[in-house]
C-alpha cells in the first residue's frame, strides 16, 4: 500500500512537470493503434465498409472492448510484475513513469494553451487548427468565438475523464486499473460515434465509457465547484452549483455535462449548443448562461480550474489513504 501511495504521487509530480513528452513512446498511443488496427480488421478501410450487418458489428464492438481493456491491463501488470520482482526501488520508479502516462493533467493544458497562443498571436486557420487537435467536432467554420468555446469545453469536460476519473482508478487498482480504464476512454473517443461506420462497432465502447465515468463525472463536478470557492474573484461557486443543477444533463451523455455545466457557471459564460460533426449539424442544448461574452482569457481560467479540481481531488484521496494505512 505504501508502495503504491508513494509511486502514485510521484506519478501525480512527474505529470505536473513533464507531461507527455513529444516523440516519446505513448501506452495510451499503443491502445489507440491496437484500435486502430481491431477497427480495420473488424469494418475494413474506412469508406470501404461491405456486408453490413447490425448484429455482427455489436458482437465485434464487444470483442474489440473484451481485447483491448484485456491487453490495456495485463500488459502493465506483467510489466509491474517484473520490475517489484527484481527490486522494490525498481518497482516504484517504473509505477510511477507508468501512472505518470495516465494522467493527463498537463497535457490537457498544453493542447488547449496552443489555441489560446493561436488566437492571440496567430491567424483564426492556426486556431481553428490547433483545437481541432483536442474537439472531435468540424472546426473549419468556427469563429474565434466558436474556437474558444470548443476549447474551453474541451477542458472542462476532460476534467473528469482526462483527469479525476483516472486518477481515482489508479488511486484504487494501481496502473493495471487506470490503463484498463484509458483502453475504454480511448476507445470511446475513437469509435463511440453515432455514424454510418461506427454506430453499432462503437456501442459497447460508448456504453461501457458511460458506465466508467458515472460516479468520477459527479465527483469531479462537486469539487470544480469547491475549487471555483477557492480560486474566488474570476469565479463564481454560487453560480457554478446553480447550473449543475438545471444543466448537468443537458447533454446525450449522462455524464459530459457534469464539469461542463459547473465549469459554465464558475466562469458564467453559456457553452455547447448545435455543433457541425462530419459534415452534419447536430442538435444540442445550451449549457450555462451568457451572463458575459466568452473570451479568450477563459481557456486558461478553465485550465486553473482543471488544475484546482485535481489538486482538492489527490488532497482527499491522501486522506483516505492515510485513513486506511492507519487502520
Amino acid at each position: 500500500m505504501r508502495c503504491h501511495i508513494i509511486a502514485f504521487l510521484a506519478g501525480f509530480v512527474l505529470d505536473q512537470i513533464i507531461g507527455d513528452p513529444m516523440n516519446f513512446p505513448h501506452p495510451i498511443r499503443l491502445i489507440g493503434n491496437l484500435i486502430s488496427f481491431l477497427d480495420k480488421l473488424f469494418l475494413g478501410k474506412k469508406g470501404h465498409e461491405h456486408n453490413r450487418n447490425p448484429k455482427r458489428e455489436v458482437f465485434f464492438g464487444v470483442v474489440l472492448c473484451v481485447v483491448v481493456i484485456a491487453l490495456s491491463a495485463l500488459v502493465p501488470a506483467a510489466i509491474l510484475y517484473a520490475a517489484y520482482m527484481i527490486n522494490m526501488y525498481l518497482g516504484i520508479a517504473v509505477e510511477a513513469v507508468l501512472i505518470c502516462y495516465i494522467f493527463a493533467a498537463k497535457s490537457l493544458k498544453d493542447e488547449s494553451m496552443k489555441v489560446y497562443h493561436a488566437l492571440k498571436n496567430g491567424t483564426i486557420e492556426d486556431a481553428r487548427y490547433a483545437v481541432s487537435m483536442i474537439v472531435g467536432r468540424d472546426t473549419e467554420s468556427l469563429t474565434a468565438e466558436g474556437v474558444t468555446k470548443a476549447a474551453v469545453e474541451t477542458v472542462a469536460e476532460n476534467t473528469s475523464d482526462g483527469v479525476i476519473a483516472p486518477l481515482i482508478y489508479t488511486f484504487i487498482g494501481g496502473p493495471v486499473l487506470g490503463f484498463a480504464y484509458k483502453g475504454i476512454n480511448t476507445m470511446d473517443s475513437m469509435v463511440g460515434y453515432h455514424n454510418d461506420r461506427y454506430e453499432y462497432l462503437g456501442k459497447a465502447a460508448a456504453k461501457l465509457d458511460d458506465i466508467v465515468n458515472f460516479f468520477p463525472a459527479r465527483i469531479s463536478a462537486l469539487i470544480m465547484i469547491v475549487a471555483a470557492a477557492i480560486l474566488g474573484k474570476d469565479y463564481s461557486a454560487k453560480n457554478a452549483f446553480r447550473i449543475f443543477k438545471r444543466d448537468r444533463y443537458n447533454h446525450k451523455s449522462p455524464n459530459s455535462a457534469q464539469t461542463e455545466s459547473a465549469c459554465a457557471g464558475a466562469l458564467s459564460i453559456r457553452l455547447a449548443g448545435d455543433a457541425s460533426y462530419f459534415g452534419k449539424i447536430v442538435k444540442k442544448p445550451f449549457i450555462g448562461d451568457d451572463i458575459r461574452p466568452v473570451e479568450i482569457e477563459d481557456i486558461k481560467r478553465a485550465n486553473r480550474l482543471m488544475y484546482m479540481t485535481e489538486y482538492l481531488s489527490v488532497a482527499f484521496l491522501m486522506i483516505i489513504a492515510a485513513a486506511a494505512i492507519t487502520l
